[in-house]
């Protein structure tokens, strides 16, 4: 027996094992997040601008070796795509682009994490008086943020309660899906009649754009957190841990408004480039409500109000839709 090798043998044991730890631990996860620049995606906005200011909320709470990325988007679709693609693994966005992804894909690519935000989309129309009835709409041009989205689906859906027919490129009422900032100035330049939109964009049409609020859905679902099935399935411990992080701060945005407002704010300015007004951010504040909570019988709803405008027709049940994450 050879005394100097067997002696060595545990010393080399040690060594694999101790070198085998620091590649694990030095092992880096990137979670690419996407949001929208809105004031009704303030999880998201907070968590987007705290990254940048080296402070992150989500950061603090998955730990050292996850990186965040923050995309931004206009509306859902476009996330729903990047979802698909690839190219982001959780995002905040709409119920109806939500529900249509889960649907496009049979159920194998999107599960809802959590609720986020409740309200602050509207219908606006000019504040001179000219609309004061909903039958006046007939003729007119309405802008939404991007066809099929949340706000579009909501805006064709009760325009067929009122009776107008509506098309994809025509019919009584005209709708548009127009980005958010085009929005602001076409109707600034009355080549819009009206708008069916989401906080900030709505108290911007009011501040500064002479428009008045026509219809609130001060109720509905605006927001939720999804994930892509195959990230899910990779890093279930990592989702839960964002997850409940969500869910943090949304307790956090109720019990301290004043400076969730502030963080909303600076986060919004920092995106645009461009000083938010304090006074447009109170108004979209009043208009909106926090919860992590959403159901299912609340997407069910949403499929009814979808297929009765032509979207969703390939619906298939809901069950699978929901996260079972504990």
């Amino acid at each position: 027996m050879n005394f100097k090798t067997t002696r060595l043998k545990p010393c080399f044991l040690v060594l694999a094992f101790l070198v085998a730890g620091l590649t694990l631990r030095a092992e880096k996860i990137t979670l690419r997040v996407g949001y929208f620049p809105n004031i009704t995606h303030a999880q998201g906005v907070i968590g987007s601008h705290s990254t940048r200011e080296k402070h992150g909320w989500f950061e603090q709470r998955l730990g050292p070796d996850v990186t965040i990325q923050w995309y931004p988007f206009n509306a859902g679709p476009s996330a729903m795509e990047a979802i698909f693609a690839g190219s982001i693994d959780l995002t905040y966005v709409g119920p109806n682009p939500a529900l249509n992804a889960f649907i496009r894909s049979q159920g194998d690519e999107i599960r809802v994490l959590a609720g986020s935000a409740l309200g602050g989309a509207a219908l606006v129309v000019p504040g001179d008086g000219r609309i004061t009835q909903p039958g006046q709409f007939k003729g007119l041009r309405l802008a939404t943020p991007q066809l099929g989205n949340t706000q579009d689906v909501a805006a064709r859906a009760w325009l067929k309660q009122q009776g107008f027919k509506t098309t994809l490129t025509g019919g009584d009422v005209l709708v548009l899906p127009t980005a958010n900032p085009d929005q602001l100035s076409l109707f600034q330049q009355g080549r819009i009649d009206a708008v069916w939109t989401v906080e900030p964009w709505v108290s911007r049409l009011e501040l500064e754009a002479n428009g008045r609020v026509f219809l609130e859905q001060r109720d509905a679902v605006t927001t939720v957190l999804v994930s892509s099935v195959k990230f899910l399935q990779a890093h279930p411990d990592l989702v839960v841990k964002f997850t409940a992080a969500h869910r943090e701060l949304t307790a956090w945005l109720n019990e301290h408004p004043d400076e969730a407002r502030a963080q909303v704010r600076a986060g919004l300015s920092a995106e645009m480039r461009r000083e938010m007004s304090a006074g447009i951010v109170t108004s979209a504040w009043s208009r909106l409500k926090f919860s992590d909570q959403v159901t299912q019988k609340q997407f069910e709803a949403l499929v009814t109000e979808a297929q009765g405008v032509g979207f969703l027709r390939n619906a298939i049940p809901l069950d699978r839709l929901f996260s079972r994450q504990p």
